[in-house]
């Protein structure tokens, strides 16, 4: 009589790639703690530890990977980027020019929310004592432009003074401020009165003497 062939050992070889394609579980294995991404998933978050995660995925990677001082000790705070005070990226540089020119300073911050830039000039009162006098108040002279970027969770803010005026001269401040905090940078502006510099005049051949 012929001996049948036994299917057993085939159905283990079978076993756990079909396991794994329906979703299952083998015993004592774990199942991935984030697979792709799913549209929902994506965004920034911000994370326990005070960091911001580009996705939910990148921040349960990270937690999968870093030491454990306890179960759930890396977890998404809330939707969206950690909030931070306001840092100067770059800040206003000094530049000097003479009357009637055209000078502008910028400076670039980054802060999480969004912070509200200022310009401040540096002036002294009749007492001697320095006083911050917004910008740009009662100048004609002088512009203040503010707009996003150029990173993300990043302000950049101008101030253009056209025509340039002695008076003009003097320290200039960048002021940013959010919720969380403020900061402070600023550029100094040197004016050089044309009037006071007379260009020599030279004789023409033909001059008497």
């Amino acid at each position: 009589m012929p001996r049948s062939t036994s299917l057993f050992p085939l159905l283990l070889l079978l076993l756990p790639p079909l396991a794994s394609g329906l979703g299952l579980r083998a015993a004592g294995g774990r199942r991935p703690e984030c697979g792709p991404c799913r549209p929902e998933h994506r965004g920034a978050v911000c994370g326990s530890d005070g960091r911001s995660y580009p996705s939910v995925c990148a921040l349960r990677l990270r937690a999968r990977y870093t030491p454990r001082a306890h179960p759930g000790h890396l977890h998404k705070a809330r939707d969206g980027p950690c909030e931070f005070a306001p840092m100067v990226v770059i800040p206003p540089r000094s530049v000097h020019n003479v009357t009637g020119a055209q000078v502008y300073l910028s400076c670039e911050v980054r802060a999480v929310p969004t912070p509200v830039i200022t310009w401040r000039k540096v002036t002294q009162s009749p007492e001697g004592t320095q006083v911050l006098e917004d910008l740009p108040g009662d100048h004609v002279n002088i512009a203040v432009q503010v707009r996003g970027g150029p990173s993300d969770h990043e302000a950049t803010a101008w101030i253009l003074i056209n025509p340039l005026r002695k008076e003009d001269e003097g320290v200039y401040l960048c002021h940013s401020a959010n919720a969380v905090g403020e900061a402070e940078s600023h550029g100094t502006v040197t004016v050089m009165d044309l009037s006071k510099y007379k260009v020599p005049r030279f004789p023409a051949p033909d001059d008497r003497m």
